[in-house]
Order: C-alpha cells, then structure tokens, then sequence
C-alpha cells in the first residue's frame, strides 16, 4: 500500500461527481475524480437511450411538487441551479435545447454522448484528474481513503471528500449500494435502499394473458391510486405484472401502500377520453349475433391488450350487464403485490437522510465528508427531475466543499 497525498476527492463519476468537480476546478481547486467503472457517466448515457430527457420546463411549483415530502430539501439544492439554470449551462457546452410537448427538455440531437464529450473536456481543461477503473473501498486506520486501483490498493489523504456513488439500481453501472455498510459503519444511519420508478408484479397472469400480451403497450388509458385524480399516459404489461412512465409516476406511493397493507390496488380507465354515459350508451346497443368481443371492438374500440385485461380481471356476468360493464372499462381495478427487484429500478428511494447532513451537504458527524446525487434519501419520478436534482445537488456540494476549505483554511 503506498500513501499519495491528494487534493480534493470526489468518488463517482456520474451527474453530481462530474457538476462538483466542475464547481471545485473552476474555482481553482485541484480535483481527482475517482470512479470503480472504466468510463465516467455510464447510467447517465444509457439514461439517455430513446432520448435524452434532461430536465422539464413545467412551473417551479409543479416543479417542486415532484419531490413529494423532500420536497423543501430539494427546493433548497435547486436555488439558483433548477430546470432554466440547468439549459443554459447545457448551452455554454454548445449543445442546444428544445422542449418536448409533453414539457420535458431534451439536447436538440436527442442523444446524452455529445454532451457528456463536451463537458469532459471541459474538466479537463480545467484540469480535473479522472481515474477510472479505482473503487472506493472505506477509510484505513489513519482516516484516509482505500482506493482499489489496477495497480494495487492505494491510501489517499483528501483535503475534502464527496461521495456521488449513486444508489442501488443498476449495479452493472456502477449504482451498487456497496457506500451503505461503509458508512453505517461511521455511525450514519442510512434510510434503507429501495426501488423507485420500478415495475411492479400481480399474483400471477393467466397463462393466455402472459403468453399473448407480455410487453404489450395500454396506451391513451389513466391511472389512479385511492381517490386521487386519475393520470394519463401508458405503460407495458409484462409477464410478471405491469411497468412503464404511468406506472413510474405512481410508484412511491404504491411501494408505501404495500409495505403498510401487503398489496396496492390501483384502477385503471381503459377509456379516459369517454365519459361513463357515453360508454354506458354504447355498450346498451344491441349488439345481434355480433360476439362481445367484435361489440367491444365496434362500439368502443377496445381490442387487443385492453380487451384481454378486461377479459382477465372482470367476471363473466359483468359482461351482460352494460353499467357495470362500464364501470369495469373506466375502473379497471389491478392488484400489485410487490415491486419488481431494485437493480431492476431506474432509480432509488432511500440513502443517506438529509437530516445527516449540514445545508451543504456536508454529513454533520464526519466534517469533511460531503454526499450528493442519488444516494440521498429523495425520490421523483422520471421526466428530468432526477437528473436535475442529481445535478443541482453536485453544485452545491461542490460549493459547500469550497466554503469548507476556505474556512478551514485548507
């Protein structure tokens, strides 16, 4: 093992590491960047598959609202660095903007490598050392950082440390929750890792259903949990259950209401766009030799992955009476049991609780030592609020690192 004396060190190469090292280097601050994969930004590139969804431009209370009961924290993170500061600093890498109709913001090619390539070079300008392939693997007996190298293991001696490790989804990018043990063992209570934006299962489809429609899009329905306003969108049924942006938007909630009850129930309106009288209206037409699957077809337009849920999850009376018929098509009730695994999950809930940590995320037990991104103990549903508050929470941990050093005198 050898000692190498270092400057600052952040350990994580994804939105937040990358956003802190470019606050620290820009003020003068030698940096070393150190990442466990052989490539910095790896979730943040293949987040970027499909379209780049950088951030939204829907109103700051909207906004805000996305983050639930973290919602005050991550206000403050965003205070001066939200969705607008967040597009022109994407514009000062040369790379332009546009806004989905849908609201959500995306790079102009769509695509997340030109932007990534564009803001390493910046840190390298600014002469951020990254090195990759070097795992973090806890402190030694002098309080120094283990780092696990192609070389061997190496002890660095930090100024100031951050840890943007990301949380436990994805593990084959890098998001491995491995930082948990490591920092309870320091005495910091971490919230327990769980998935978010994740699929969830049924008991079990029937065989027909699994075999026919598994990976099938429901697309133009609405969701709701309890007695909250339906949301509109689409999501997939899988073999196992369902998943997808609907389903996403709904997921913390629905996580809660299993851990308390055992299963969720959520109803779905295979209709949205027709009031119940309407579908009352057309289901009493007489319908002659016609089957009730060609009647459904004809007078509603429902076929395909739609009628086979209907079919699945409503009684065969139900069928011959047409205002419970339609009560079913626009409350269609489906029963989840359990999410899908968290290494399944875009992302997590659970981590390091801002309770721990100072208003510049500094974490108040070991001074020092700031945490930022993910492994934070948030949550928000995709549409770029991820990304922007894992990038928000960068700066402002790379903030509060200078602040910290100036005061420190370090």
């Amino acid at each position: 093992m050898t000692q190498n004396p270092s400057r600052v060190a952040i350990i994580g190469g994804g939105p937040a590491g990358l956003m802190a090292a470019e606050t620290l280097a820009l003020a003068g601050v030698r940096v070393d960047l150190y990442d466990a994969m052989p490539s910095v930004g790896r979730k943040f590139l293949l987040a970027g598959v499909g379209g780049m969804n950088i951030t939204h431009s829907e109103p700051s209370a909207a906004f805000l609202s996305r983050y639930a009961e973290r919602r005050d924290a991550v206000a403050a993170l965003l205070h001066g660095f939200g969705a607008e500061e967040l597009r022109a600093w994407i514009h000062g890498l040369g790379i332009d903007t546009f806004v989905g109709t849908s609201g959500r913001v995306f790079p102009t090619d769509m695509k997340a490598a030109p932007l990534l390539r564009a803001w390493l070079k910046r840190l390298r300008e600014a002469g951020v050392a990254i090195h990759t392939r070097h795992r973090w693997l806890g402190w030694d007996a002098q309080g120094h950082l283990r780092i696990a190298t192609p070389e061997g293991e190496r002890s660095i001696e930090a100024r100031a440390t951050l840890l943007a490790l990301g949380g436990g989804s994805w593990a084959r990018l890098g998001s491995d929750g491995t930082w948990v043990p490591l920092l309870e063992g320091r005495g910091v209570a971490i919230a327990p890792l769980q998935p978010a934006n994740c699929g969830f299962e049924v008991d079990a489809w029937s065989p027909l259903l699994r075999e026919k429609f598994a990976g099938a899009p429901l697309k133009t329905v609405a969701l709701r949990l309890d007695d909250e306003p339906p949301r509109p969108g689409e999501f997939v049924l899988t073999a196992g259950g369902v998943e997808g942006s609907l389903v996403y938007a709904l997921s913390a909630r629905i996580r809660q209401r299993i851990a308390r009850d055992g299963s969720a129930t959520v109803h779905l309106d295979l209709l949205p766009n027709h009031p119940p009288e309407k579908v009352i209206k057309a289901l009493a037409k007489p319908r002659g030799a016609r089957s009730m699957a060609r009647h459904l077809h004809g007078q509603l337009g429902i076929d395909g992955v739609k009628a086979g849920l209907l079919r699945e999850l409503t009684p065969a009376e139900v069928f011959t009476d047409p205002e419970r018929l339609a009560a079913a098509i626009k409350a269609l009730p489906i029963t989840l049991v359990r999410p899908r695994p968290l290494d399944e999950a875009i992302s997590s809930a659970g981590g390091v609780p801002f309770e721990a940590l100072d208003e510049n995320l500094m974490l108040k037990a070991l001074p020092g030592l700031f945490c930022a991104g993910e492994m934070l103990d948030w949550e928000a549903p995709t549409g770029g609020y991820l990304l922007t508050a894992c990038f928000a929470s960068g700066r402002r941990a790379g903030l509060g690192m200078l602040a910290w050093l100036a005061a420190a005198g370090r």
